[in-house]
């Protein structure tokens, strides 16, 4: 059970602070997840759900990168909303599901290569806090200068929803995979 309550209705809300519920919902399509605890500190939130939109839909870079990120991130933390919004949408995305599996498990077999050097990269980033001169040049090769940092920021973006998600005890959405620890 979440540990704040979650804001499910702009009219829990100040009304000066309407809008940024408005801004959410129009891209996002509902107020639900992260964002019902993120509005408790409505600025924050609105700080967020730009960035978010950036790192989620109108980025450059290629979107399986983002959500192999996005689901190790999600692993790493344990983050248990974040590991069923993820996986949802790795399913709808093609993502096999022994890739899905190997993550989950903290494995790296079954996972083709091109997703692997994704998948260590963030591992790496996360856990020793830095990545090798190797991974950085492959990266760099891959997906350019640009995408390489719009990567590392989607780490960095993920790993806040994570920690605030875990913070506030936010659990799976309905439906959701839920991950187990």
């Amino acid at each position: 059970m979440a540990r704040l309550p979650l804001i499910e209705s702009k009219d829990q809300l100040d009304p000066k602070h309407h809008a940024v519920v408005d801004g959410i919902v129009a891209s996002r399509g509902s107020l639900q997840g992260p964002f019902s605890v993120f509005l408790h500190a409505p600025d924050l939130s609105e700080r967020l759900a730009h960035l978010g939109a950036y790192v989620r839909f109108e980025g450059t870079l290629d979107f399986r990168a983002r959500v192999l990120a996005a689901m190790v991130v999600a692993r790493e933390y344990e983050a248990m909303y974040v590991w069923g919004a993820q996986t949802g949408i790795a399913r709808k995305r093609d993502v096999s599901e022994a890739t899905i599996a190997a993550i989950r498990d903290n494995r790296s077999d079954g996972i083709p290569p091109d997703d692997l050097a994704i998948v260590e990269f963030t591992r790496d980033l996360l856990r020793k806090h830095r990545v090798s001169d190797a991974q950085f040049a492959a990266m760099r090769e891959r997906f350019g200068n640009d995408a390489l940092i719009q990567l590392t920021g989607a780490i960095g973006y993920y790993g806040m929803l994570a920690m605030t998600v875990n913070a506030c005890e936010l659990e799976a959405g309905p439906g959701a995979e839920v991950l187990r620890v």
